[in-house]
């Protein structure tokens, strides 16, 4: 597979927009601030089944990280063969501006290849970019050229983890750190000078490494970080960590793991305002609202074996959480305070029209995505839609079949008015549609 080729579109991009469109950068994991929210305004959501215009696309390889963009540059990591390859494009044309590309142990496990997992973080201050692979190369790379800044092997430096697939947490560039859940039987969580790359704190505790991102929320005013951990291990064992992001200091440390071994802990933590955490996990505990009272120790507001997410992490928004069960592909909504499930939705009834005929939605590991005054959901085979989503029920406003494949697991990215999409089978692609309006 050629994965250096792409196709621009430049009728398309030569076109003129208006001023009032309000755009920001999508430096990481979850969006600008971690929660599956945009600021962006001005875009145009109406669409037809066809979709919105395809500006340009990219072959990529195998992987399930999401892409990430800043300073007008998109980075993302993949797997070609037998190697991982960080690439930087600029994020308006496709067009490559670096790349660099190292040799990787690829595995199978439950049947399952290895490959990233893992997406990029691109620091606005440093114009750095942080990247950790599927064999634990955590590199530091410049934003402008790719140039190595500093680099590591976390089971060389740190120890080994007992992973199902590698390595699978997207770090997080808090203040001068950079903190990684590293997950071996020594450090749990690191720190890292997001500069040099030398260590500022390391902790230890039995859980191991999981799949989940770490995530900072408030708790009686202070920010804490969040880590959701849990590796491969027998009887296996893992939950939430509530840290003090400053020294490392473990606070507080709620279990929440199935009992079956080949389960695993992979939705971020999802602050749901002050000292409130939601939990989820898909192998049969489901969800579980936590609050940090003044010891900063976690008590379980509510529990839902219902809200099981394996992967997909859900968003919270206007005191709803909204998120996908399992391998389903169920909408629910819960009200936050309570735990009461407002609704839940399948959409098997709901068709969009692919080539010569009509396919039902089906959702799967889908995700969604606050904008411009309402919800992006991108489902796992291709399906892109703009909804309503409240207390009461949903409204489907535009629909589309963007592609007709499986396992698109990475969550989609909007920047500057352009959606990014990764289509991860059956010709995986790195897919730039545009939302911008046109000047009238």
């Amino acid at each position: 597979m050629n994965v250096f080729s792409y196709r621009f579109f430049p009728a398309v991009f030569a076109l003129a927009f208006p001023a009032s469109l309000c755009g920001e950068d999508w430096p990481h994991f979850l969006g600008p601030n971690h929660d599956f929210h945009s600021a962006e305004t001005g875009l145009n959501l109406e669409y037809s089944e066809e979709g919105p215009k395809l500006l340009w696309e990219v072959e990529r390889g195998k992987g399930h990280a999401g892409p990430v963009i800043a300073d007008g540059k998109l980075v993302f990591i993949h797997q070609v063969e037998k190697q991982e390859e960080i690439r930087c494009l600029d994020a308006g044309t496709g067009t490559e501006i670096w790349k660099h590309a190292y040799a990787v142990d690829v595995a199978q496990s439950y049947g399952i290849t290895d490959m990233p997992r893992s997406s990029p973080v691109i620091d606005p201050e440093t114009k750095h970019v942080y990247s950790l692979g599927n064999d634990g190369d955590l590199l530091c790379l410049q934003l402008d050229d790719g140039k190595i800044v500093w680099q590591k092997r976390l089971e060389k430096e740190f120890g080994p983890s007992p992973f199902f697939f590698g390595y699978g947490s997207s770090p997080l560039v808090y203040g001068e750190k950079l903190i990684v859940q590293v997950g071996s039987d020594e450090h749990c969580v690191v720190a890292l000078n997001k500069k040099d790359g030398s260590v500022i704190w390391s902790n230890d505790h039995e859980w191991n490494g999981s799949y989940a991102s770490p995530v900072i929320g408030q708790v009686n005013g202070e920010d804490r970080l969040f880590v959701f951990a849990g590796g491969m291990v027998k009887p296996p064992h893992g939950g939430l960590l509530c840290i003090d992001p400053e020294s490392g200091t473990i606070l507080d440390a709620f279990s929440w793991r199935s009992d079956n071994f080949a389960s695993v802990n992979a939705a971020t933590p999802v602050p749901c305002g002050p000292n409130r955490i939601f939990l989820t996990e898909d192998y049969g505990l489901g969800g579980v609202m936590l609050q940090y009272g003044p010891d900063s120790k976690a008590r379980v507001v509510w529990t839902s074996p219902e809200f099981g997410c394996q992967f997909q992490t859900p968003i919270y928004h206007d005191g709803i959480i909204h998120g996908f069960g399992g391998n389903g592909g169920l909408m629910l909504a819960f009200d936050a305070a309570t735990g009461r499930m407002l609704w839940n939705e399948a959409f098997y009834d709901t068709t969009i029209q692919w080539k010569d005929r009509p396919i039902p939605i089906s959702l799967g590991h889908a995700h969604l995505i606050h904008v411009d005054g309402g919800f992006l959901c991108l489902s796992e085979n291709g399906a892109l839609l703009r909804m309503d989503l409240g207390p009461g029920g949903f409204q489907i406003l535009s629909k589309a079949r963007l592609f007709y494949a499986p396992e698109t697991w990475a969550p989609p990215a909007i920047s500057n008015g352009l959606l990014y999409i990764n289509q991860n089978e059956m010709g995986s692609r790195l897919l730039c549609y545009d939302l911008r309006k046109k000047m009238e």
